[in-house]
């Protein structure tokens, strides 16, 4: 029986729980977020129902009173918003894809013996190996704040520590985040075995689907994605205005 794969709404809804805000509120037609410097996923503001020019004014106050950048979340059917902010001032930031594929089928292929490990709480190296790819304190307070069942992932490369990552379950769902490999240690595997250990250990878990989302324009992950049976099931985008400190 195959797997049917969630909607972009629920996906999103999904990495909400594992990637979680330190708080969030409803301000009006918005859903304001502060992220306690968790990124970009845990920040923005969305919008709950069609917004007028009105509106924009009390997200950004809203924003503002957190000290954090004017940020918005631009999902699918929030076409007029994209362009009211446009109008705005607003540019486009970090447009992503969504990937997911059922569990039965990634698992289908298995990562080398020690080429990848379940660990939960994180081992220092894999703090280090975050810490080198800019996932710092604050977005490691996220993974702490995330849903049950989580646990972190490592890669080993040539018998070296070569990646790390996260990955947690909401409403049978596996989504990974925060995944990164040593640039010394690229293009040998090591992305593809964290991605199947991850599947593995959600399979165990009870999961049926796993996602992850990823910037378009990281042309070497991708493909990767794609290599492994994964379905591009939608996209989204940011709008901001005066940059990120």
């Amino acid at each position: 029986m195959i797997t049917p794969l969630p909607s972009v709404e629920t996906l999103m809804e999904v990495c909400e729980a594992t990637w979680p805000p330190a708080k969030r509120e409803l301000k009006g037609a918005w859903t304001v977020r502060d992220g306690a410097g968790g990124g970009k996923r845990a920040s923005a503001t969305t919008e709950n129902f069609p917004t007028t020019e009105a509106d924009v004014k009390q997200a950004e106050e809203a924003m503002a009173d957190l000290g954090q950048p004017l940020l918005f979340q631009i999902r699918p059917g929030d076409e007029p918003l994209d362009k009211m902010l446009e109008a705005h001032g607003y540019d486009i930031i970090d447009p992503v894809n969504i990937w997911a594929v059922a569990v039965d089928q990634i698992t289908r292929e298995t990562a080398p013996p020690v080429s990848g490990f379940a660990v939960w709480p994180p081992l220092n190296i894999m703090t280090e190996l975050w810490e080198q790819g800019g996932i710092h304190v604050q977005r490691r307070a996220v993974m702490d704040r995330a849903c049950e069942p989580k646990t972190g992932l490592l890669g080993r490369t040539d018998d070296t520590p070569a990646g790390a990552g996260f990955v947690a379950i909401h409403d049978d769902i596996a989504m990974i985040h925060a995944l990164h490999v040593d640039p010394k240690l690229r293009r040998m595997g090591t992305g593809r075995h964290m991605i199947l250990t991850a599947a593995h250990w959600a399979q165990a878990q009870g999961a049926k689907v796993l996602s992850l989302i990823v910037t378009q324009g990281n042309l070497a992950a991708n493909p990767l994605y794609a290599s492994l049976g994964m379905q591009l099931v939608g996209h989204y985008h940011y709008r901001i205005k005066g940059g990120l400190e």
